[in-house]
C-alpha cells in the first residue's frame, strides 16, 4: 500500500508466532526503500534471537535496525524519517499509554508508523499496547501460522517448559522460538493453568 501524500497513518501487523509477522514487515520496508523514503527501523533491545542490529525473521529475511528500550528512544531517534517501523511490538518496556500515545505523535506528525508483535501472550490474553494501537490503527493486518498439531490456522503461542504448557504464572515475556513456541489453532491450544 502506497502512503498518503499528506497526513500520518499507523498500520499495524499482528498475530501468533510463526505466522509472518516479521516477514511482512521487512516486505513494507523494502517497498519504503526502493521510494527512497527515509525510514527507520527499531527493534527491541531484549529481542537479541538472531541479530542485536537487525530486524529478523524466522525464514532469514533481515534489515538493519535501532535496537530501543522504550517508545522514548524511538520519538528521539525519528526527526529525520517518513516512515518508522518497529517490530515485536510486544517487547517494548513501555506501559500500552506510552505505546499508544508514541505511535500516535508519530502519525499526528504525518508519519507512517508500521508495527508488528504478538496480539496474544501465551496465555491467549491480548497485549495491552497491541490492543490499543488495533483501535485506533488506520490499516490492521493479522496473520495466522499453521497449527503445528492439526494444520488448521493457528492463532495461538503455546509457550512450552520440558515440552509441556508453561504455567500462567510463569513470567509473560520470555524471548525464544521453536524451543519455547509453538504455533496452534484454539482447539489444539492448551491453556495455562
Amino acid at each position: 500500500m502506497t502512503r498518503p501524500s499528506t497526513g500520518g497513518r499507523i498500520e499495524v501487523i499482528c498475530g501468533g508466532m510463526y505466522s509472518g509477522k516479521t516477514e511482512e514487515l521487512i516486505r513494507r520496508m523494502r517497498q519504503v526503500m526502493i521510494a527512497r523514503q527515509p525510514c527507520r527501523i527499531f527493534t527491541p533491545r531484549l529481542d537479541t534471537r538472531y541479530s542485536a542490529q537487525h530486524v529478523a525473521s524466522h525464514a532469514g529475511a533481515k534489515l538493519e535496525a535501532v535496537p530501543v528500550s522504550s517508545m522514548r528512544e524511538v520519538l528521539a531517534n525519528a526527526d529525520d524519517v517518513q516512515v518508522v517501523a518497529l517490530d515485536e511490538l510486544h517487547f517494548m518496556q513501555d506501559g500500552a499509554a506510552a505505546i499508544l500515545a508514541g505511535c500516535q505523535g508519530l502519525a499526528d506528525r504525518g508519519l507512517r508508523v508500521i508495527v508488528a508483535g504478538l496480539d496474544q501472550n501465551y496465555r491467549a490474553e491480548p497485549f495491552d499496547g497491541m490492543m490499543q494501537l488495533l483501535a485506533v490503527a488506520e490499516q490492521v493486518d493479522k496473520l495466522y501460522a499453521i497449527c503445528v498439531r492439526c494444520g488448521a490456522y493457528a492463532t495461538r503461542s503455546q509457550r512450552l517448559i520440558d515440552g509441556r504448557p508453561a504455567p500462567a504464572d510463569a513470567p509473560t515475556i520470555v524471548v525464544g522460538g521453536l524451543d519455547l513456541y509453538e504455533a496452534r489453532c484454539r482447539s489444539c491450544y492448551e491453556p495455562a493453568r
